[in-house]
């Protein structure tokens, strides 16, 4: 199953499978299993987060299904990213250390900056003052990222990339980097489709990778009566007309569109359900029409560091 599965080519000539399973928001109590059943139906490409707080149980599914024999380690693609508050250079080392720990690896494929800002160096991963506003930390993500690169000639890391930056951002990372970003991970979605942001990462050999593609329909401080992208009439229409579901068509949307997607999901049927896309294709009319639901409509807005110098969406800079 997993063989079926087409890979995307880095700029540093190393692959990853096109199709992956997020694990935001996914429970500790439930993100094992996940993990394993989806280890099972053939995902091989898995993306982590250390503030995601459940890497310990992510690594015991893939301990559990290496010891098992149903894969062995160079047959997975691991993702996993730096938080905001151990972006000062020598914190680095001990971030990447402990989610290696907890994921239970001697190495990942791919360590994301998380996202480009900065917050203050301590121990609670949201520091806020006395307000509940959160304490930024000024260190610079160029920084931060020079800390990173020593990482892959040390064999802790394959690949290097970000998440969460804009063009500008990008733009100032790569006058300096001497290990170029191959991935850019961001929001992507009809509603938000990144075509401006897609377009500028390709041209500089950047591969976007797509989280929530189904529009987030689990997001925590969604609003009554928000759009729910998996209820578009226009979507549903595509997917009766195909034969397939809302949201197989939306994230082979992405894999049409040359994207990397990581739908997330704990429950069974629909991580074996979300694997089903590589018998069908969208039509360019298709394709089209789905670009035309563009209103950046941002669904992870992280209002929490809106005010920071290097949050990358208070400017509208794609």
């Amino acid at each position: 199953m997993a063989s079926k599965v087409p890979k995307v080519k880095f700029c540093n000539g190393l692959e990853c499978p096109i199709l992956g399973l997020g694990t935001w928001k996914s429970k500790p109590g439930e993100v094992t299993q996940a993990v394993k059943d989806a280890i099972d139906i053939g995902y091989r490409h898995f993306d982590c987060a250390y503030v995601y707080g459940n890497e310990k149980e992510v690594g015991a599914a893939i301990t559990a299904k290496i010891q098992e024999g149903v894969v062995k380690r160079e047959d997975l693609f691991i993702t996993s990213k730096l938080w905001n508050t151990f972006h000062r250079p020598d914190l680095v080392r001990g971030a990447l250390t402990e989610t290696l720990q907890n994921l239970n690896l001697t190495y990942l494929d791919l360590y994301l900056i998380h996202w480009p800002q900065a917050y203050k160096e301590e121990d609670i991963l949201f520091p806020v003052d006395s307000e509940g506003k959160i304490q930024f930390s000024s260190v610079d993500f160029v920084d931060t990222w020079k800390a990173l690169e020593p990482f892959v000639a040390e064999g802790l890391v394959k690949s290097l990339g970000i998440s969460n930056f804009n063009k500008k951002q990008i733009t100032r990372l790569l006058e300096t980097a001497t290990i170029k970003p191959v991935v850019n991970q961001v929001e992507c979605h009809p509603y938000l489709n990144q075509s401006r942001l897609k377009a500028f990462c390709e041209s500089q050999g950047i591969a976007l990778t797509a989280y929530s593609p189904l529009g987030s329909p689990d997001r925590p401080w969604a609003k009554p009566g928000d759009p729910q992208l998996l209820e578009d009439p226009k979507i549903k229409a595509i997917a009766d007309r195909l034969g397939k579901t809302a949201a197989q068509v939306l994230i082979r949307y992405q894999i049409d569109r040359g994207n990397i997607v990581i739908p997330k999901s704990v429950t069974k049927s629909r991580i074996a359900s979300n694997f089903d896309v590589f018998d069908f294709k969208l039509s360019q009319e298709d394709v089209q029409l789905i670009d035309s639901f563009d209103c950046n409509g941002r669904l992870v807005p992280m209002t929490a560091s809106l005010g920071h110098k290097d949050h990358p969406f208070e400017n509208d800079e794609f």
